[in-house]
């Protein structure tokens, strides 16, 4: 019988046949719109989540060195054993505000709280209705949640309306605000409507729009003022740190404190990081805020126009452009090729996207001058 080794190396020849292989590659600097990864080689990068080109920013940094002072380098255990501290309390309470929601819950990541917020709504007598192309972490909660899953077509209303009229205990309807491949969003208003009419719950996964969409950068659900029974936002994208939190009633949230089992069996964030990301929402949600938002969304508009007028059509519904290839060869190559004209977009292949459709993701940030978008359209014309 073939042993742990063999079955791995088996599997990654597997993995390599198919062009899926993948291998880590550090970067030799900070985070920003410009990296080095081998020594010497200056990319301008089109592959960072980092929207409002915070993760680098001194400021941060520096409540992050003061905060570990003050609190050390990490929690000792779980939220509810000894683990919370006030930075996570006072964290909450802000992110409560900025969200404009009763309470606030932090949790370890994007992906820990849909594994957990799902699991702790529903459970095997109820219906789960979940967009084709929600993320993974979506995809793993409803899997835990043991709830009966329907996956509706991308974004279509009728399918959802369809489904809602299916008999169950509890029915919730989960989407993505912003969907992280193609940089779409959901219709949120039809969404929440559909579900004020057949008392089903909505989850909205922020993590693309938060920091990026609505006023202050509360989201998509904030601009078009719709009121989801719990929003997801990430502190890792558009806030430059790390981790996630939960927004909704207190009710929902201490009900996610006593259920969310990535929570109650993960040790806590280190308090230090809450110190950053305080300082990160400080920035975030004031004037500066609006002005790297402002930035960010001239840079969205400037790269549509540039797609448009090469003959690629674009929209503007976020910093995310999706350029499919189809083949994961061909994804690959593209990617070497425009690397090799100093631009750093990584191909995106299955499972991450489905069969067929790899791609090339730009992902646009407030960091990126004129100079860098027509350097990046340059080397897509080349190719």
């Amino acid at each position: 019988m073939p042993g742990a080794d063999d079955i791995a190396r088996s599997e990654l020849e597997s993995l390599r046949a198919r062009g899926l292989l993948r291998a880590l590659e550090p970067l030799r600097s900070p985070p920003g719109a410009e990296v080095e990864l081998r020594p010497g080689e200056r990319l301008i990068n089109f592959s960072s989540n980092d929207y409002l080109g915070l993760a680098a920013d001194a400021r941060i940094a520096r409540a992050l060195a003061e905060g570990a002072r003050a609190w050390g380098s990490g929690a000792g255990a779980s939220r509810l054993v000894c683990g919370d501290f006030l930075p996570q309390q006072k964290l909450a309470q802000e992110l409560a505000r900025f969200e404009g929601s009763e309470s606030a819950l932090l949790i370890g990541s994007g992906y820990a709280a849909n594994c957990g917020i799902l699991p702790s709504l529903v459970g095997p007598e109820d219906l789960i209705l979940s967009d084709a192309l929600n993320h993974a972490s979506i995809i793993d909660g409803c899997r835990l949640s043991r709830a009966r899953v329907e996956v509706y077509p991308h974004g279509e209303l009728s399918a959802v309306e369809r489904l809602l009229k299916s008999p169950a205990r509890r029915k919730l309807v989960v989407t993505d605000s912003v969907f992280s491949m193609d940089g779409d969003r959901a219709p949120l208003r039809a969404l929440a409507g559909l579900c004020a009419a057949s008392g089903a719950m909505l989850v909205v996964d922020e993590a693309h729009a938060t920091g990026v969409i609505g006023p202050r950068g509360a989201g998509l659900a904030a601009e078009l003022d719709v009121a989801a029974d719990l929003r997801m936002g990430t502190l890792s994208k558009a806030f430059g740190v790390a981790g996630a939190y939960a927004a909704s009633s207190r009710a929902v949230c201490d009900l996610l404190l006593n259920r969310a089992r990535p929570l109650i069996f993960s040790t806590a964030l280190p308090p230090a990081l809450a110190c950053a990301v305080l300082e990160s929402l400080r920035i975030l949600s004031g004037p500066e805020g609006d002005e790297r938002r402002s930035r960010l969304w001239s840079n969205v508009h400037r790269f549509a126009d540039g797609l448009r007028a090469a003959g690629i059509s674009a929209h503007e519904d976020s910093p995310i452009f999706s350029l499919v290839f189809g083949a994961p060869d061909r994804a690959v190559a593209a990617a070497a090729r425009l690397r090799e004209q100093g631009i750093l977009a990584k191909a995106i292949r299955p499972p991450t996207v489905p069969p067929g459709t790899s791609r090339i993701r730009f992902a646009l940030t407030s960091a990126h001058t004129e100079a860098h978008i027509e350097a990046a359209l340059a080397a897509l014309r080349a190719c």
